[in-house]
């Protein structure tokens, strides 16, 4: 498998005296317990617990990457800017220097050898030299970060390929077409280590907190299935719920037998009980409906 360039993500680095304290205070994962060589994948929420960005969070020994599409980089970028003021941060968009870089498949390992680092062996762990981030998201796959000078393919289908990754292991990516729709709960992110209830406060955390100790949570994600090409935010529907939308798109992806690969919010008291199509009550059915993968399972 060549390396992939992934241009739908960026990276953005955090640093400084303050930058743990800072991050910790913002995002849904517990900021505070990551050690320098680990990730994890978190969230950034509205004071009203809606879902602004997903990432995945790197730390090294002297700062913090967040890796998320670049469709919402600058933006997020802006507004955790915004709350800095007299902290001792720096935040950093590294679209203009770095590359976002996808290796996956059994001669992943061989791939990476171009980068001269020693490779972090369990999911969740990170090397990092000079310019260089690469971390171990789930068996035999690697996210890298790097100058933009390293050698990339740009091959057709690739994002495609490493999408259904991500959908086949729940990960989902909010993107402007859904900001400010979901909590974290309803897109999984409780299920994939993305957050925490013990950490204190973050923006969104007493209504992300009193969903999750009500156990009022009446929607979650689902992987399906359908012979059509959704895109991020179209809407589905259920007979159940008549004319309403009862379900949203979160991402999709063609793969090989020519339909998409999808992962959307749906209604967890019906999921057995009705279908649910695309577009309309008479759209595609979405089929092989079923809880999603979490990482670092093969």
């Amino acid at each position: 498998m060549p390396i992939l360039q992934l241009t739908r993500f960026s990276a953005l680095r955090c640093s400084g005296p303050d930058a743990s304290q800072f991050l910790h205070g913002q995002l849904t994962c517990d900021v505070a317990a990551l050690q320098p060589g680990t990730s994890t994948y978190g969230g950034y929420c509205t004071p009203k617990g809606r879902l602004l960005a997903t990432f995945i969070l790197i730390a090294d020994a002297e700062s913090f990457l967040l890796i998320l599409p670049s469709s919402i980089a600058s933006s997020i970028h802006k507004r955790l800017s915004m709350y800095i003021l007299r902290a001792k941060v720096v935040l950093k968009d590294l679209s203009l220097s770095h590359a976002c870089i996808g290796v996956y498949g059994p001669d992943a390992t061989t791939h990476l050898d171009t980068y001269h680092l020693a490779l972090p062996d369990l999911p969740n762990t990170v090397s990092q030299q000079d310019s260089v981030w690469i971390t171990h998201l789930h068996p035999n796959r690697y996210f890298v970060v790097a100058p933009q000078t390293t050698p990339a393919d740009h091959l057709a289908g690739a994002e495609d390929a490493w999408n259904l990754l991500d959908i086949e292991a729940g990960i989902p990516w909010i993107t402007p077409e859904i900001q400010d729709e979901f909590t974290p709960q309803m897109v999984n992110l409780d299920l994939i280590g993305a957050l925490s209830f013990t950490k204190g406060c973050y923006p969104g955390q007493e209504i992300v907190a009193r969903t999750h100790y009500l156990g009022k949570l009446k929607q979650r994600m689902y992987h399906g299935e359908v012979n059509s090409m959704p895109q991020t935010g179209d809407p589905l529907y259920c007979a159940h719920f008549g004319d309403q939308i009862s379900g949203r798109i979160i991402t999709s992806a063609r793969n090989q037998q020519g339909s998409a690969e999808l992962l959307a919010v749906l209604h967890t008291d019906v999921i057995n009980q009705h279908s649910y199509h695309l577009g309309s009550n008479q759209g595609p059915i979405i089929t092989n409906i079923h809880e999603p993968k979490r990482p670092n399972t093969p």
